[in-house]
């Protein structure tokens, strides 16, 4: 398929290029900045240059790419959100981002539509011992926090849009909290290098699941190649930990020096960082193993980092997928 990559030149953007490349499709990669491809150029993929919020600049772009399928994996975060604010510039991109790429994909003729979400979509909070799955756990609930709202509205909207367009089988990825190779949101390399430089404080506090990048990119190609329209899938390993477990663990595998820990309540002054780390939720990916054949090849977090820290002390030259994305 001839496939376009929203925020191809970001972490996961990159790792989706790179795997839908190794499954033998065309990729055309969609970012704000015409130098901004440069990475993904590597890759052996084309480069449009267009704002998702600009429509005409969009269709514009897209006009003659005679496209097959289009994946939305953008989002506008450059570093961690911690701040409920730090979510409003992707939170435009998942609802009018959403709706404008859907034109253009109508456009240039796909007909498949991936986007791309996250788990915390099911709702913040401490989901005990509850074991999420797509099929008996409502999707962007709404809540009782306005600012949180709006962020799960935001992937609500993304995937709803998804759905209901007409003449497009829309798809539904649900990522854990993404790591593994790369700089940028979700990328280790980024983490590690907050860690050597004493930046990155720690408390105890929830449980996630994880997604390694490579693993979330291998779900894209299986969803493209094989979801039935409407359908969502949680794309998460097979076990969740908290953030301090999972800090400890890059600490060990990477040497670095051991980050201040801090109580939680002392990150309420940064609320959106402070509602991550008060969520608990375990989220099964059983219907992505039964529907697609997908299973993570990182089954846990330990797996991956320390597959990450061999492959550092290992490099391959060939493709750095560290270097930081200068833009969506």
């Amino acid at each position: 398929m001839r496939v376009l990559v929203a925020g191809a030149s970001g972490v996961l953007g990159r790792h989706m290029v790179k795997a839908l490349k190794a499954a033998g499709h065309d990729v055309v990669g969609l970012g704000r900045t015409p130098g901004g491809g440069r990475h993904v150029r590597e890759l052996g993929a084309g480069w449009l240059a267009a704002d998702l919020l600009d429509e005409r600049a969009l269709l514009a772009a897209v006009d003659g790419t005679g496209l097959d399928a289009v994946i939305h994996a953008a989002t506008a975060l450059r570093k961690a959100p911690v701040r409920y604010r730090d979510m409003d510039a992707t939170n435009a991109l998942r609802t009018q981002g959403t709706a404008n790429l859907l034109k253009a994909a109508r456009a240039a003729g796909a007909t498949r539509f991936v986007v791309e979400t996250m788990v915390p979509g099911y709702g913040f909070g401490d989901w005990g011992d509850h074991v999420i799955t797509e099929d008996d756990t409502p999707y962007g609930p709404t809540g009782r926090n306005r600012a949180l709202e709006a962020i799960i509205a935001g992937m609500r909207s993304k995937e709803e849009q998804a759905f209901a367009a007409d003449g497009i089988e829309g798809v539904a990825l649900r990522y854990g909290f993404l790591y593994g190779e790369g700089f940028g949101v979700g990328g280790t390399d980024a983490f590690v290098t907050m860690l050597n430089k004493r930046r990155l404080p720690v408390a105890n506090g929830g449980v996630v699941p994880w997604t390694d990048l490579a693993d979330a990119a291998s779900a894209a190609v299986a969803a493209l190649e094989r979801a039935p329209a409407g359908a969502a899938y949680n794309i998460v390993d097979n076990e969740a930990a908290g953030v301090s477990e999972y800090t400890r663990y890059l600490v060990k595998a990477f040497g670095t020096p051991r980050p201040p820990k801090v109580p939680l309540w002392a990150l309420r002054p940064i609320p959106y960082l402070h509602a991550m780390l008060k969520t608990t939720m375990r989220v099964s990916n059983a219907k992505a193993a039964r529907e697609l054949g997908w299973k993570p090849a990182y089954p846990t977090y330990r797996d991956g980092v320390t597959a990450l820290a061999d492959h550092r002390r290992r490099p391959d030259p060939a493709l750095d997928l560290r270097r930081r994305p200068t833009s969506w």
